[in-house]
């Protein structure tokens, strides 16, 4: 870590970091589980493959579309924490203010781009008894945009001036909601009309506008709080702009991501099911670990970015190194607990001895890329503060699409080792983000930006 951490050392920036970093990270976890809720109510009913396989599936193809045109919207966590830091509590809100103009401008974009793919998925060659039940979940969830968009940016807005339990809160009860309501719709209860999968769907859309109500909420009571009620409200170009400018090579960084786990995924699935299932597995054991120092990232990114507009140069490189310690220290805990006791972990999902033994060695792979993992999506955020968005998708579209998927390829098919062979070049990969985002966090943290 770097060398002049005395203040960082003595607590005060790794406490700050951890009290701004835990309900992100439940939310994370909320986010997470929110998914597992719809699969276990609509497991229960009569076709219950299909519909398992429906949900999963519609639920993972929609919030990839959003996260890919949304993700522009997480530059407002550079402008508003930028703002906060300099006592610019105007322009936080107005930075807010646009992102809702933008987030109205993407929900008929990621809708049309919804009901496209649902048009083509039929050329995928899934079975009828999926397509049957995956068209209208995910026709369902598309009306769900605009909340779901709205929300986002409220949370940056929230937590880039430290505003965090709300988000939290907002996370944990919206699980409550949604649970109830899947309860109520799928089955048809309370005098509803019993729905199936379609139920689980309106129930995910009720539970989206739930958070962005309660986030709304907290949101007014704030700016009447900070009397900033009245501020403008007209379309400001310059920023909506620099929210493009920041947040579009954040959108492709995500797209490339997604689209290389899915291609990795797509290549395992043409070897056997045991192998795709020993993966999935694995997949989602290191997705629940990752959602910790993702949430550490979104703290680094609001904290660097304060600092950077305090003009702090030193608050900038503790704020940064504080959340690059808790991530990784987080995940070095995980890596021993995958790598020591992956026979235990898995033995909680499957009783197939062959899908075990393969998942278990994924595991021990999974443990040793925990370090580079958490390291490069925490560099990542600490970036995002500095405003600096680029470097981390070239880096990413290296590493992972000229070095990993290739090799993934290689090992996975000419070396015959299967989706070992693909975790393997995760590694290598994962090692390869890692220390090249390290190194351009350390370089670009010895000065201030210009804001």
């Amino acid at each position: 870590m770097d060398v002049n951490a005395r203040h960082f050392t003595s607590g005060e920036d790794l406490h700050a970091t951890v009290r701004l970093a835990v309900p992100l990270v439940i939310a994370e976890l909320g986010w997470m589980l929110m998914g597992i809720v719809d699969t276990m109510f609509v497991g229960r009913l009569p076709d219950s493959a299909d519909a398992i396989g429906a949900c999963g599936l519609g639920n993972a193809i929609y919030i990839n579309i959003v996260l890919l045109l949304g993700g522009i919207l997480l530059a407002l966590d550079t402008i508003i924490s930028q703002a906060f830091g300099a006592g610019l509590l105007e322009e936080c809100r107005g930075a807010m203010v646009q992102g809702i103009y933008i987030a109205l401008s993407l929900t008929p974009v990621i809708t049309a781009a919804t009901f496209a793919i649902i048009g083509i998925l039929p050329r995928f060659g899934l079975t009828p008894s999926v397509m049957d039940q995956l068209v209208p979940f995910m026709g369902t969830l598309a009306w769900g945009t605009l909340p779901l968009l709205l929300y986002f940016v409220l949370r940056r807005y929230l937590q880039g001036m430290n505003v965090v339990g709300p988000i939290s809160f907002a996370l944990i009860s919206a699980n409550a909601v949604n649970a109830f309501f899947n309860w109520v719709l799928i089955y048809g209860n309370l005098g509803a009309p019993a729905m199936g999968i379609k139920g689980s769907a309106w129930a995910t859309n009720i539970a989206r506008f739930y958070m962005f109500v309660v986030l709304a909420v907290i949101g007014w009571w704030h700016d009447r709080k900070q009397e900033l009620l009245r501020g403008q409200l007209e379309i400001n170009f310059r920023l909506v702009s620099r929210i493009f400018r920041i947040g579009v090579p954040v959108a492709v960084q995500i797209g490339l991501e997604i689209a290389v786990f899915a291609g990795a995924a797509g290549l395992i699935a043409t070897i056997n099911a045991t192998q795709l299932a020993a993966h999935e597995i694995a997949m989602l054991c290191a997705a629940t670990t990752f959602m910790v120092p993702l949430g550490v990232s979104a703290a680094a990114a609001v904290r660097v970015g304060q600092a950077v507009g305090r003009r702090d140069l030193t608050g900038v490189r503790y704020a940064g190194w504080s959340a690059l310690l808790l991530g990784t220290g987080f995940m070095s805990l995980s890596a021993m607990a995958f790598m020591t006791a992956g026979k235990w972990i898995v033995a909680a999902f499957t009783s197939d001895t062959q899908v075990a033994d393969i998942t278990v060695k994924l595991l021990f792979l999974a443990g040793v890329f925990q370090l580079a993992d958490g390291t490069q999506i925490v560099s990542s955020g600490a970036l995002r503060g500095l405003g600096e968005t680029k470097i981390p998708m070239y880096t990413t579209m290296g590493g992972y699409w000229l070095v990993g998927l290739p090799l993934g390829y290689l090992l996975c098919f000419n070396q015959g080792l299967g989706a070992v062979g693909m975790w393997i070049s995760f590694v290598l990969s994962l090692v390869l983000v890692a220390i090249t985002l390290l190194t351009v966090w350390r370089r670009k943290s010895q000065s201030l930006p210009l804001i």
